[in-house]
């Protein structure tokens, strides 16, 4: 009974998100897959923007959108300990508020990342926002500090030479969050009322930026969380593990659920079905040739999407992973391809978006999009627009 009441709380303490809306990294549930209809083509720096506004700091978290708020995270000074957290209006583009931080934890990472490295995660309620150096902290919708924790004070041994990048996400009343590390790892559900652990489970250490994802399963809700010894499923409402698919081991881009089969990076993309006490033995399909780098794999209208760090986008065949095609567009990517109303959108590190329609077995791109500024964060799609934060602005690129 216990177990059932935890497991209902859980439903009912989550907040309904509009259909438009894409609160966390790579959208609802990390698929990155939208359900908008009218998606833009074709932008540039001076066509199809609606606006664009200038950031007050580096970073490559993804922006996240509820409602008419677009969230956003930059790090900045001599030794990127500077934290921001910016709301903007996503009608206009105008500032809605700034938050800054003093970091806590270890600032160190590679030249291309920043502290602001995790993407946030919102609600109707406000935002959650984690940072590399281990500071977490929770606004209201306007701006109200509601609670802020400092994980290296709590667990002095975190640190990740190289930065961290893993994102949190909301499970009902719960902040899902991803501490694999040099040191004390873990994974620990956070109370969103107060930034209390609801229970913490310890975890190998090992550097990894992978974010968790979430599913159903028989009636519990279970947050799977990859790493070096593979896809751990815990359970969202104990913390307790229920199961371990040693196969798809976690690393830099994160794994997707659709259709009922996990589809996980292994050499190229591999897929597994899902039932209710975990993963099958065996893959159901093997795209080897299709290998996403740093970028996560999409799968969207049965085709599995990746592109490398050498710019080549590959698509293959979801169930049989048979190659389709394997071209090379704009240059090298990080930012993770994207995908609704029947298209797919890949942008690269130099911020040129390759529009690509999904339904083709051939690379017939639609268009090809410069806005001519770094790109490393993952595009949100909401409102009929993307959403791209470039090093030195946020766009809303749409009619």
């Amino acid at each position: 009974m216990h177990r059932l009441m935890l497991t209902v709380g859980l439903s009912l303490l989550s907040l309904p998100l509009s259909a438009a809306d894409w609160a966390q990294f790579k959208g609802p549930n990390a698929a990155g897959v939208s359900d908008e209809k009218g998606l833009p083509v074709e932008w540039g720096k001076d066509k199809g923007v609606k606006w664009k506004t200038a950031l007050p700091a580096r970073g490559v978290s993804c922006p996240v959108v509820v409602g008419n708020r677009v969230y956003v995270t930059c790090a900045s000074g001599k030794r990127d300990d500077k934290l921001h957290v910016l709301a903007y209006d996503a009608t206009t583009g105008k500032e809605l508020w700034h938050r800054q931080l003093l970091a806590t934890g270890p600032t160190s990472c590679h030249p291309m990342s920043s502290m602001a490295a995790p993407t946030p995660v919102a609600d109707e309620t406000g935002v959650y926002a984690l940072f590399a150096s281990g500071d977490v902290a929770a606004f209201d919708a306007d701006g109200t500090l509601r609670w802020y924790r400092s994980l290296v004070g709590d667990y002095p041994t975190i640190t990740n030479q190289v930065g961290m990048a893993a994102s949190p996400v909301l499970v009902g009343d719960r902040l899902i969050v991803p501490m694999d590390n040099d040191g004390e790892s873990f994974l620990a559900a956070v109370d969103t009322r107060y930034g209390k652990n609801v229970w913490k489970a310890d975890r190998p250490k090992a550097i990894n930026w992978v974010t968790p994802l979430v599913r159903e399963a028989g009636g519990t809700t279970e947050v799977l969380f990859a790493g070096p010894g593979g896809m751990t499923a815990y359970d969202a409402a104990t913390g307790k593990q229920r199961w371990v698919y040693k196969e798809a081991k976690g690393d830099i881009p994160t794994a997707s659920i659709a259709g009922g089969f996990l589809y996980y990076p292994a050499g190229g993309v591999a897929a597994v079905k899902l039932g209710e006490k975990g993963a099958e033995e065996k893959p159901a399909m093997t795209a080897r040739t299709a290998r996403p780098g740093m970028a996560s794999p999409l799968v969207y209208m049965g085709k599995v999407f990746t592109v490398d760090g050498q710019g080549f986008v590959t698509a293959a065949d979801a169930k049989t992973g048979k190659q389709l095609y394997k071209e090379r567009t704009k240059g090298a990517a990080s930012a993770s391809p994207v995908a609704g109303d029947g298209k797919v959108y890949v942008t690269s590190e130099k911020g040129v978006t390759t529009v690509l329609p999904a339904d083709k077995e051939t690379f017939e791109p639609l268009a090809t999009n410069d806005l001519g500024e770094e790109v490393l964060g993952t595009p949100a799609i909401s409102g009929g627009s993307l959403f791209i934060r470039t090093d030195k602005h946020l766009y809303r690129i749409g009619k």
